[in-house]
């Protein structure tokens, strides 16, 4: 059957589709811990076919057969997002272009699978950037981290890659063409007298948010989540309608992006980076509300195990190493400033030094570009974490991006450590503290059995521990495959239910990434465990940061 139409496609199609088994065999897999083979592999290379594939499938569902649809970028979603059953579209391969910069209005206009690192080299060169960028950024796409909503170390001041689009071109499940932006109330009756899918959905859309305006008002001023799908500002107060935030974090859900305008920004100067190392996690986790209020833009707390096991690896870093002169390092957080003006950064780290003289920090500040590196590659530790020698050893992403507010971390810390005695595991504590998110690394050996199982044990007590101080499990990036049923356990039937309504208002015949954003049954999941997954899936591109 997947022969047939695949040829069938091919007749179609500009871009490439093929069953080959070694190929499908390639994308079964993601920065996830999860494998699952694909039908087919589908490589579009003009929105033309993106559309042709959608009403094909729309098609078939119709008449009872089920041809799902997964879009892969980059493929480092480590939820499981990137892979599935059906049809695998790759728009890296093809859809990967860069049209124009607008200078004037500040927007770049691109296709989906332009890499972030391209796509900031080549605005580089005209003296501008997006600051939000994932920790993957050589590899992974503009798409995938629209798709994710992704973050990383300078979004506790700039935001994540949602702050950041203008406007989106989406091919709905039935094969139509959506173009995103804010929708003003007069606007929006002419979209909803429309007679199409799109009419259809501003007519749904705007109807379900009016009904659940209480409940969404309630959303808006809990913790930040991920998870599901963002229905905070999709209806303002004027009536103004914008489906873009419904589509950021949807994970290829509700629809396939496949041109995005997103907003641009001057280049900064050279920030002001400063690292502090401390003898005791408490006095670090303290330090992050005195360099959160001086408005940074990065900053990062890194446990000190995690130095410890880089010098055990042979790396040597000087500031590291002077600091254990002073005593031992518990803890050490990376600032940096990046506010214009030699003055101001001055200014910041006579304050900074004040603030802390009476504490047993040790301290260093650099405003050059080549002194500064060197503070900036402390950084660098956390992640060298996931690339254990040990040949037996794997570290899966699999405790990442959970929301934790300020006031309750120190409680947070001491439940970790608990979750550490009680499954005789090391998990240091790390976070972009800027926004409040944290993580922890655990290194298991997939080839056994209790270690794989260890997973789910895992993610279940981190989440309770997570949940029982307030926090969101999705603080950062979606929630896939893998943390979905864990995610929904926290949320309250009522915004389940509305979640699953948008779900079938985009994808009524339900073929567009099945099994993502679902609530999914562990043993499912554990019979999709990858029993070799080692964490090299993306070694050839090494330390990105």
């Amino acid at each position: 059957m997947s022969s047939k139409v695949a040829q069938y496609l091919n007749e179609h199609l500009l871009g490439e589709v093929t069953t080959n088994e070694h190929i499908r065999k390639q994308y079964a897999t993601d920065g996830s811990v999860l494998r699952i083979e694909p039908d087919m592999v589908i490589y579009p290379r003009a929105t033309s076919d993106i559309r042709k594939v959608a009403r094909f499938s729309w098609q078939l569902a119709e008449k009872g057969h089920k041809l799902s649809i997964t879009v892969r970028g980059g493929g480092t979603d480590q939820t499981g997002g990137a892979i599935g059953s059906g049809v695998i579209l790759d728009v890296r391969a093809h859809m990967n272009t860069i049209f124009e910069l607008d200078i004037k209005q500040r927007l770049v206009r691109v296709q989906p699978g332009v890499t972030f690192k391209a796509l900031n080299d080549a605005l580089r060169l005209q003296g501008f950037r997006i600051p939000s960028y994932p920790q993957s950024h050589a590899y992974s796409t503009i798409g995938g981290a629209i798709a994710n909503n992704a973050g990383g170390t300078l979004s506790g001041k700039y935001g994540t890659t949602g702050e950041w689009i203008h406007q989106l071109e989406v091919i709905l499940s039935n094969g139509e063409v959506l173009q995103t932006g804010r929708v003003s109330k007069r606007d929006l009756g002419k979209k909803k007298g429309l007679q199409t899918f799109e009419g259809e959905l501003y007519r749904n859309v705007d109807n379900l948010l009016a009904d659940n305006a209480g409940l969404i008002e309630k959303l808006a001023v809990d913790g930040r989540d991920n998870a599901g799908y963002n229905v905070v500002d999709v209806r303002r107060r004027d009536s103004s309608v914008d489906l873009t935030p419904l589509i950021v974090g949807s994970q290829g859900t509700l629809g396939i992006i496949s041109e995005v305008i997103m907003k641009v920004q001057p280049m900064p100067e050279y920030p002001l980076v400063g690292a502090l190392a401390f003898s005791d996690y408490e006095t670090a986790r303290d330090a992050l509300d005195v360099l959160r209020s001086l408005d940074p833009s990065v900053l990062e707390l890194v446990d000190g195990r995690v130095f410890e096991f880089a010098v055990e690896q042979g790396k040597s870093y000087p500031f590291y190493n002077e600091a254990l002169e002073q005593g031992n390092v518990a803890a050490i957080v990376v600032v940096e400033y990046d506010q214009s003006g030699d003055h101001a950064k001055k200014r910041i780290v006579k304050k900074i030094e004040k603030l802390f003289e009476n504490q047993k920090a040790y301290m260093a500040f650099e405003r050059k570009a080549e002194t500064a590196d060197e503070l900036r590659n402390l950084l660098q530790a956390s992640v060298l974490s996931l690339l254990p020698d040990k040949p037996e050893h794997s570290v899966p992403q699999i405790l990442e991006g959970a929301y934790v507010p300020q006031e309750r971390l120190e409680e947070f810390a001491k439940a970790v450590e608990a979750l550490e005695a009680k499954n005789h595991v090391d998990l240091p504590l790390c976070g972009h503290a800027g926004e409040h998110i944290y993580y922890v690394r655990p290194q298991l050996d997939f080839h056994k059995v209790g270690d794989r199982q260890k997973v789910f044990k895992l993610l279940a007590e981190w989440s309770a521990a997570v949940f029982a101080h307030g926090g969101s499990l999705i603080g950062m990036s979606g929630e896939g495959r893998l943390k979905a049923a864990f995610a929904y356990k926290d949320l309250d039937a009522d915004v389940k239910e509305l979640y699953t309504s948008i779900r079938d208002l985009f994808d009524p015949l339900g073929f567009l990434n099945t099994g993502v954003k679902q609530a999914v049954e562990l043993k499912k999941l554990a019979g999709d465990l990858r029993s070799d997954f080692d964490g090299s899936d993306f070694a050839q591109y090494g330390i990105s940061e």
